[in-house]
């Protein structure tokens, strides 16, 4: 296992820990009309899973060489920086169970990971790049690494939004 997946597991480990301890009455419940709920957050992350996959098959098969160099990701771990999500990627509003969300979580992750599995070559991740539609032009090792700094940022949203959910 490489770093990029150990801290993809290590955060999807800890996504999961938190909203196993969420109560079914408060995991589709908005605080806030234009806020999204913990199940939202979960199910924007599974878009994420699904489009960041799709991101890298794009880019291997395009094989659009990186002329960008390293892109700084990490004011996206910073919650103080208020980033709007693409339309693409807004959750449903519909309700979600907790199983089913976590099954969602699995079976996308599972396929990220399945994509990642395929590249046998690591470092042509590096070498690659693909147009991220906040950040700009991206190398895919990068966009790996955005998984799960931006899953870190939403993991924070929920700790928030459960807090709140207490009072």
């Amino acid at each position: 296992m490489d770093h990029y997946e150990e801290n993809l597991s290590k955060t999807r480990e800890q996504l999961l820990l938190e909203i196993s301890s969420v109560r079914a009455e408060d995991f589709n419940r908005r605080l806030e009309q234009d806020k999204w709920s913990i199940a939202q957050v979960c199910h924007h992350l599974v878009i994420i899973d699904t489009l960041f996959a799709k991101a890298i098959v794009h880019g291997l098969k395009r094989m659009n060489p990186t002329n960008t160099e390293f892109v700084p990701i990490e004011f996206v771990a910073d919650r103080s920086n208020k980033i709007q999500a693409p339309e693409m990627t807004e959750p449903s509003s519909e309700p979600f169970q907790v199983q089913q969300i976590i099954q969602m979580l699995h079976d996308s992750r599972k396929n990220f990971l399945d994509v990642l599995s395929k590249v046998e070559d690591r470092a042509i991740l590096k070498t690659v790049a693909v147009t991220h539609p906040v950040l700009g032009h991206l190398p895919l090792d990068q966009w790996v690494e955005l998984l799960y700094v931006h899953e870190q940022r939403h993991i924070e949203q929920i700790q928030e939004l459960k807090a709140r959910c207490v009072i």
